[in-house]
């Protein structure tokens, strides 16, 4: 399974719906073209960027320049030397470093759509990893008293997945085991308590599932929120609507991110939500929190990715005989 948005998206595809947004974004069209330079020389489209930047101005060329200098000069730059810039700020903690007020200023100051191309170019995680989050989702018309909090184990290459509820949080107690090699459309795990002491097979979307959340367990991970956003992207550009975010920095649950808020134009079911903040993370191209919102302004679910550590695991790892899980 794989859900990486450079994959599902046909290469092209993009810059020829971004040409129908609005004359702001005509220019899209020239960062997505660029991707295919981009992954295939980085010297090079670091070399253009660096280029580009001494053309511009100088501290347009440094993450560390000064705030109202770095996004004005940064602003100035095209399209995919605003990616390149942002990659490499990314990548070198410049962006960790900077105070909420210029974080705001140069997410203010990008082309709408540096932050898709961004993402598009990825990676949107990493190979295996293990995480944990907390999640609250409106079930059945109603919003948790507290979310739920898990402990995840993710490989990719076939998709495997671990997840354990915590006790801390809803649903404590659950564990579900996803192994793509052995069964796509099955999923094993038991409730939590003293009643939840049988595993059993059960569909992804069975009541099992839906019990406890609107999404299947290959939904975990951010690789899910980053090809969500990127359909949407699409979607944005299909009917030629605004597509600059409100930008804000926020720390939720101990994560500083780059919230951006996108409204869309018809909400759902066209769209993920009508309204949508996604935390971009400091460090990496990918979303580390979700905060979404029906039609009518009522938020549906928020998730906090609150730790990510790149780790390469063991066959145990997404076994139930494994000893340290109770199925």
């Amino acid at each position: 399974m794989n859900n990486d948005p450079l994959h599902s998206m046909p290469h092209g595809a993009w810059p020829a719906r971004a040409r129908r947004l609005a004359a702001p974004l005509a220019c899209a069209a020239l960062a997505f073209a660029c991707a295919t330079a981009f992954a295939q020389s980085d010297a090079s489209a670091d070399a253009s960027v660096q280029s580009g930047a001494q053309q511009n101005a100088t501290p347009a060329a440094s993450a560390t320049a000064s705030p109202s200098g770095n996004a004005a000069e940064v602003g100035k730059l095209s399209i995919e030397q605003q990616v390149r810039w942002l990659q490499r700020a990314q990548k070198s903690g410049a962006l960790v470093k900077m105070s909420d007020a210029q974080l705001t200023a140069l997410f203010q100051a990008f082309d709408p759509l540096v932050v898709p191309a961004l993402i598009q170019l990825g990676p949107s995680g990493y190979p295996s990893y293990e995480f944990v989050l907390s999640r609250w989702e409106r079930l059945n018309g109603k919003w948790p008293g507290k979310p739920a909090h898990m402990l995840v184990k993710l490989e990719r290459d076939p998709l495997r997945i671990y997840a354990k509820w915590l006790p801390d949080g809803e649903h404590a107690g659950e564990e579900v085991i996803y192994d793509a090699s052995k069964r796509t459309d099955q999923m094993y795990g038991h409730l939590g308590g003293v009643l939840g002491v049988m595993p059993m097979w059960t569909a992804l979307d069975g009541s099992l599932a839906r019990s406890q959340s609107n999404h299947k367990i290959t939904d975990l991970g951010t690789e899910f929120i980053v090809s969500q956003f990127m359909t949407d992207a699409k979607k944005y550009a299909e009917v030629g609507a605004p597509y600059k975010p409100q930008v804000e920095v926020k720390t939720l649950g101990g994560v500083r991110v780059v919230a951006l808020t996108y409204v869309s134009p018809a909400g759902k079911p066209q769209f993920y939500a009508k309204k949508q903040t996604l935390g971009l993370d400091l460090r990496r191209p990918y979303f580390r929190t979700v905060e979404a919102y029906d039609n009518d302004g009522q938020i549906l679910e928020k998730i906090v990715i609150e730790s990510i550590t790149p780790k390469t695991f063991e066959a145990e790892a997404f076994d139930p005989k494994n000893p340290d899980y109770k199925f």
